[in-house]
């Protein structure tokens, strides 16, 4: 996809790197990537000198030991030989160094390996998501990758609902995949002042989420769209999505961003945050809109 033509992959050195370069291999190609950076931020490169002594064999500095490492794991995997690849290993703050680098190289989508059953919190992956000046994928520890079939959009009818949905509907006549729409709507706390059982303020909430679909479709002129209005209940929206994708069988999220300036759409809403947050299952992507975000990066840098 055109989208997608510079991606930025974050590297740990750990076991997730051997399972997640394979994955990113595969959605090079599904996703149209011409060039990939592969990253490593380490916090202190240098050796202590109680190690040089009794190591004097240890010439090569550490940042092309690790670029060596990082060679050998790409050797293993059947990149397109159309793709060109740069390995960057930096010493400094991983967050801070890796959104320097996605500005200075102008990626557009960065790319992050979850992990479910190696060991690691993935905070680093949530924050890269939150601040990045681009798109974000996410790529699960366990779950193969192939062209999307079933892509789940969750949306809310707004503007930034429309912008999503418009590259959805380009990925799905690439792909030629199903879009699925899905609008969680709420019981407000207060119903019972109005006389209304839970139930019945429940259909009303629905009635009145439908017809924000329809204002969505013609205000936007969408063709029409399986979409489904679920009654949230449960409190949590990010385990609530996640739930309804592996019922579904879907192969990818799709979710936009919103920010807090009508300006850049750079930080995600609330619910992309809880997404992010819950999601180590289903391939995910947090789409931005990259020319918006770029003006925004130096106020982020200092959040």
């Amino acid at each position: 996809m055109k989208n997608f033509e510079k991606a930025m992959v974050g590297l740990d050195l750990t076991e997730m790197d051997e399972i997640l370069i394979p994955k990113i291999s595969a959605v090079s190609g599904i996703l149209g990537i011409q060039k990939i950076y592969f990253i490593h931020v380490s916090k202190d490169l240098s050796l202590p000198e109680e190690v040089k002594k009794n190591f004097p064999d240890l010439v090569a500095p550490a940042d092309e030991a690790i670029k060596s490492e990082i060679k050998s794991l790409l050797a293993s995997s059947n990149f397109p030989k159309n793709i060109e690849i740069e390995i960057v290993v930096e010493e400094g703050n991983p967050m801070s160094t890796v959104l320097r680098w996605a500005k200075i190289k102008d990626v557009d989508l960065m790319i992050m390996g979850r992990k479910k059953v190696l060991e690691g919190s993935g905070s680093l992956a949530k924050s890269l998501a939150q601040k990045a000046p681009c798109s974000v994928m996410f790529i699960p520890e366990l779950v193969n990758i192939k062209i999307p079939e079933r892509i789940l959009v969750p949306m809310d009818f707004s503007a930034h609902s429309h912008f999503t949905f418009q590259f959805a509907e380009k990925a799905a006549e690439e792909f030629n995949s199903t879009i699925f729409g899905l609008h969680l709507y709420e019981v407000p706390s207060g119903y019972y002042k109005t006389g209304k059982s839970f139930d019945e303020f429940a259909e009303i909430m629905k009635s009145h989420a439908k017809n924000d679909y329809e204002k969505f479709l013609e205000k936007y002129a969408h063709n029409p769209f399986e979409c489904m209005f679920v009654l949230n209940d449960s409190g949590n929206e990010g385990r609530f999505i996640i739930d309804k994708a592996n019922e579904l069988n879907i192969d990818l999220i799709l979710m936009g961003s919103r920010g807090r300036t009508s300006s850049a759409a750079v930080l995600l809403g609330s619910i992309a945050e809880k997404l992010v947050q819950a999601n180590n299952e289903v391939p995910m992507l947090i789409f931005k809109k990259k020319g918006e975000t770029m003006s925004f990066f130096d106020a982020l840098m200092k959040i």
